[in-house]
């Protein structure tokens, strides 16, 4: 395919107007890779994604030359293009290896087009990081846009890049896979039987190049440099032979012995490239001439040779099954060929570094940026009892006394704690490591862990032993999902009998919604399981009731439902509703998140630390709602008020079945023993609980408080 248009990417040894300079050959390694070709490095919109780019490292700088695809916004651009509005192209990368304001080493991931500039240059911009509140957080160093201003080029038929020069109109590169067998077909007996040489010569990793010597297709005797033929023609050297093959035979060469040069680990590829084809004397007449399909004996006879018929049927094998390793494999069972493997490249990585194996975070990181922030890290929050009578307004009669209104006001203090992950490597072992850049990946593991341990703690507690010296103190960072009632709504459903259905569950959430009164609308925090539950739940005519979480959401009244892998742990947890915005997290200057690193000369280790100093609680009262399931043998009981005379302090005990009723010093109290008296002056708290085989539909109807004035 003829590419649209092409450019330099990079060009080396050109300082940037922030000092940096690429060094050459810097990207190096990406020859020939295809990357996207975007507009504007834009990342948010797959419309953004114009084409591909394919690179080419060309004397130490990055040419590349670029496709447009089909779509509208490709083909609007591609004109742009062609009318030269658009002449500059950048690439975004990472990875950089940058020492003394050089860089020396990266990873182009995309090519990007750009408007041009007032004044076109060199331009290395750092990716900054930022927070969701907007404060600038970190400088990725290994990241950064490269703008080069050099403008670009439009493709012409002539060019000598890759272009449509050749009679079918297809690609050299493309010419030369697909006519193999037809060039193969043109060469003579003495090119054939270079070609076979060269590609023992490639696949030969532990011969000696000095000593070997070229063997005629019939095994005849050795003739040192020189390639005989069966027919009695004066014998030719090796630089003879190949210098008479036409170009496109050369590239067949090329591409037969690279294939099994790049295999077997060796650097015969770039001996080739050289215009004598020669190797081991400065005149370049000299072959290594080991050929992988000879079976040596204990003699030294040759009983295998590969002759013009096999290749041929190789190549025609290859051809009809779409796979040179295939057609191989094949001749090397039918031949007792040994280790035909080395014939063909090792398996490579298709990630920049290895995958991971975990829990899905997208959660942890809606909860935490979607929480308040505050500047100081101890928070207090002040409350008052606005629901008694006494706080209510009162009527006047001419010439009465007004009464004074009454009611408590108490305050919660949350203390910050630290929370920290470290991490440790040998320092040979980052030498050692070359695939990837395993610093950084580390880098990301820990900060990954460390917000999903902070998000954790905040929505459903660390769930480690009270006991444990790793527990997050819940003290410091309070559970939404284990809050005081006074901020978090406890609401308890019986889903596991016989005939409960999650109906019962959007029934106790609609006839409860008057108990949360937090900000806006809330988030349900939920699994995967009950979000399946849910989504099964059918009508009278067997269809599903909710199509999709939008429908669900629409339903439960909340702004949006998102998955929560690690609630997983907590099976009796159904869902928490919450608007994240009623969540402050404070850290002082200094206390956010922070990343050290050292060396430890005594260990050669590179130890890293990454750490932050918070607290977080909830700060607006009756915030959350949590969805609880209860046993199925379970019986739902609603527990009765007492009843409470203020002139006398009388308080007697409604006797209710299932229900047992304490004082706030944890003794039983009963109707037996009513009526109670209140001394003046003092409030008598009670709780109820339920008995052993019963539930109650909500915490908010569990506990009272009588106060008797003083005298």
């Amino acid at each position: 395919m003829k590419h649209d248009f092409s450019g330099y990417a990079t060009k080396a040894n050109i300082r940037c107007s922030d000092g940096k300079t690429i060094m050459p050959d810097a990207f190096k390694h990406q020859d020939q890779m295809q990357v996207p070709l975007v507009w504007m490095h834009g990342h948010n919109d797959p419309e953004n994604v114009l084409g591909h780019a394919i690179l080419e490292a060309r004397n130490g700088d990055i040419y590349t030359r670029c496709y447009f695809n089909n779509t509208p916004k490709a083909q609007h651009t591609k004109e742009a293009v062609v009318h030269k509005d658009i002449t500059m192209l950048s690439i975004w990368a990472n990875g950089l290896l940058m020492k003394a304001g050089a860089v020396l080493h990266g990873a182009i991931k995309e090519v990007s087009l750009v408007l041009s500039g007032a004044n076109p240059g060199a331009v290395i911009d750092n990716i900054v990081v930022e927070h969701s509140d907007g404060e600038p957080d970190s400088v990725l160093e290994d990241e950064a846009i490269i703008t080069m201003g050099i403008p670009i080029e439009l493709s012409h038929s002539d060019t000598p890049d890759g272009d449509d020069d050749d009679r079918d109109g297809k690609d050299d590169r493309d010419d030369r896979d697909d006519d193999v067998q037809k060039v193969y077909d043109s060469l003579n007996d003495r090119q054939r039987e270079l070609v076979h040489s060269m590609l023992g010569e490639a696949l030969d990793v532990s011969g000696s190049s000095d000593t070997k010597k070229v063997k005629d297709a019939d095994g005849d005797a050795d003739k040192d440099k020189k390639v005989g033929h069966a027919d009695g023609d004066e014998d030719k050297s090796v630089a003879d032979v190949f210098n008479a093959m036409t170009d496109e035979q050369k590239e067949v060469v090329y591409f037969m012995v690279g294939q099994a040069a790049e295999a077997a680990g060796t650097a015969q590829q770039d001996d080739l490239n050289d215009d004598s084809a020669g190797h081991g004397d400065k005149e370049g007449t000299q072959m290594i001439t080991h050929n992988v399909f000879e079976d040596k004996k204990a003699g030294g006879d040759n009983s295998m040779v590969l002759s013009h018929d096999d290749m041929k049927g190789i190549l025609k094998s290859a051809m009809r099954g779409g796979s040179m390793k295939g057609a191989f494999e094949e001749y090397a069972l039918a031949h007792g060929i040994n280790e035909i493997d080395v014939l063909f490249p090792d398996a490579k990585a298709i990630a920049d570094a290895p995958e991971w194996n975990r829990r899905r975070t997208e959660w942890a990181t809606a909860l935490i940026g979607s929480a308040r922030k505050s500047p100081f890290s101890r928070i207090k929050t002040l409350w008052a009892d606005l629901t008694e009578d006494d706080a209510r307004a009162k009527g006047y009669v001419t010439g009465a006394f007004k009464k004074e209104e009454f009611f408590p006001v108490a305050k919660r203090v949350t203390t910050p704690t630290t929370v920290y992950k470290k991490q440790a490597l040998d320092r040979d072992d980052v030498v050692d490591i070359t695939d990837f850049e395993v610093i950084a990946w580390m880098k990301g593991e820990m900060r990954l862990m460390l917000d999903e341990e902070v998000a954790r703690a905040m929505l459903l507690g660390d769930g480690r032993d009270i006991a444990s010296e790793d527990k997050i103190d819940e003290q410091c960072i309070r559970p939404i999902a284990t809050d005081h009632e006074l901020y978090t709504t406890q609401i308890y459903v019986n889903v596991d009998d016989a005939s409960s259905s999650m109906l019962e569950v959007m029934d106790a959430v609609i006839m409860n919604r008057a108990k949360l009164k937090g900000t806006g609308m809330p988030t349900f925090f939920t699994t995967e399981y009950w979000i399946a539950r849910f989504l099964l739940v059918r009508d009278g005519d067997n269809k599903r009731m909710y199509r999709n979480l939008e429908e669900l959401a629409m339903e439960l009244r909340v702004d949006k439902i998102v998955p929560v892998e690690v609630m997983l742990e907590y099976p009796d947890i159904i869902g928490v509703m919450v608007n994240p915005v009623d969540y402050v997290l404070g850290a002082n200057k200094g206390g956010e998140v922070n990343f050290f690193d050292d060396f430890d000369i005594d260990y050669n280790k590179l130890k890293y630390l990454i750490e932050t100093r918070l607290s977080g609680a909830l700060v607006k009262l009756k915030a959350a709602m949590v969805i609880n399931r209860t046993a199925g043998s379970n019986v739902l009981v609603t527990p009765a008020a007492p009843t409470y005379v203020p002139a006398t302090g009388a308080l007697t005990i409604v006797n209710t079945t299932g229900v047992v009723y304490k004082n706030a010093g944890g003794t039983t109290i009963d109707a037996a023993g009513s009526p109670y008296t209140v001394a003046p002056g003092t409030t008598y708290v009670v709780n109820a609980t339920p008995a052993t085989g019963y539930y109650f539909g909500t915490s908010d109807d569990d506990s009272w408080s009588f106060t008797r004035p003083a005298a």
